[in-house]
């Protein structure tokens, strides 16, 4: 499967973000608006390219840097899937912003965040993605944003997957090792709760509770027909690793791993997102009823 591996920077100025138009070049056609974004060149860390995109393609001098996400579209380029990775980053900025562009870009600008300024400007697809995911655009919304003549191979694909299904789910574990449940909740594009529900799953650890989780999210999504979701989890570390950020070397999580890469491919777009854990409340809420309801079954039993 091929890979594109992008960061991309979000730039606040109060309320407003920064957008940048792209330089036509050769090519005659309207430009597109996106956020600043950087490739990885070659030795670098994702925050050495997105620091250095800004003061080459802005001359910006960067003061503080938070990593805001990881998201991952899975897209068909013609007969091909391709592996698209974003890391996001908020960006911080001296207040006396004084932008002088490269020839990179023809024009810059700030603008109040929201679905009808959006809907004015001709965007990039990836920045259409991120700005629907990251700055949670819902419902009617999303349409205004979506509905832009926006071209390219994969501009259905991150229409879908920031329009689809978003699937919270979590792990729980009472000692870690011990008692484990798992938990999911699940709503559609409009914020509607379609389901919920969890699991007992036997003693684990924590991070194998969090994976079976993410594994019965998968084939959730899949029984109610879902072709593109958002997997949303606390957990950073599992995130990241399903992102390709690190590397699975834990004997324990590869057999559950290689399961869900195999229901992947019955999705058209997936995306994996952080959150903390005050946002994950109703996944984590079922996990731990999944336990508790275990050991009410064997009382009952008893008696």
């Amino acid at each position: 499967m091929k890979q594109r591996i992008r960061v991309v920077g979000i730039v606040s100025k109060g309320d407003d973000i920064l957008l940048l138009k792209r330089s036509q070049g050769r090519i005659e056609a309207e430009s597109y608006w996106e956020l600043p974004t950087a490739k990885i060149s070659f030795g670098e860390q994702p925050e050495e390219a997105i620091v250095r995109a800004i003061d080459e393609d802005l001359g910006l001098t960067v003061e503080n840097l938070e990593l805001k996400d990881v998201i991952t579209f899975v897209a068909l380029n013609n007969s091909n899937r391709l592996y698209n990775l974003y890391i996001i980053y908020n960006v911080a900025v001296s207040e006396d912003i004084n932008i002088t562009l490269s020839d990179r870009y023809s024009q810059y600008k700030f603008l109040k965040y929201g679905a009808e300024n959006l809907a004015k400007l001709r965007i990039d697809d990836a920045t259409s993605s991120v700005l629907s995911i990251e700055l949670g655009i819902g419902g009617a919304d999303r349409t205004q944003i979506f509905n832009n003549p926006i071209s390219g191979k994969n501009a259905n694909v991150y229409r879908n997957v920031a329009n689809g299904a978003t699937i919270y789910t979590d792990g729980a574990s009472r000692g870690n090792p011990g008692p484990s449940g798992l938990g999911y909740y699940i709503i559609d594009e409009n914020g509607n709760e379609v389901k919920r529900g969890g699991e007992f799953i036997g003693f684990a650890t924590s991070r194998v509770a969090e994976y079976y989780g993410l594994k019965e999210a998968c084939e959730q999504a899949i029984n109610l027909g879902f072709k593109s979701v958002r997997f949303v989890s606390d957990n950073l570390m599992m995130i990241n690793q399903m992102n390709g950020i690190y590397v699975i070397k834990n004997k324990d999580l590869l057999p559950i791993y290689n399961d869900i890469k195999k229901l992947l491919e019955q999705f058209e777009a997936v995306a994996f997102v952080h959150v903390k854990r005050d946002y994950n409340k109703e996944a984590d809420e079922q996990a731990n009823l999944a336990i508790d309801r275990h050991f009410d079954e064997d009382e009952t039993l008893v008696v």
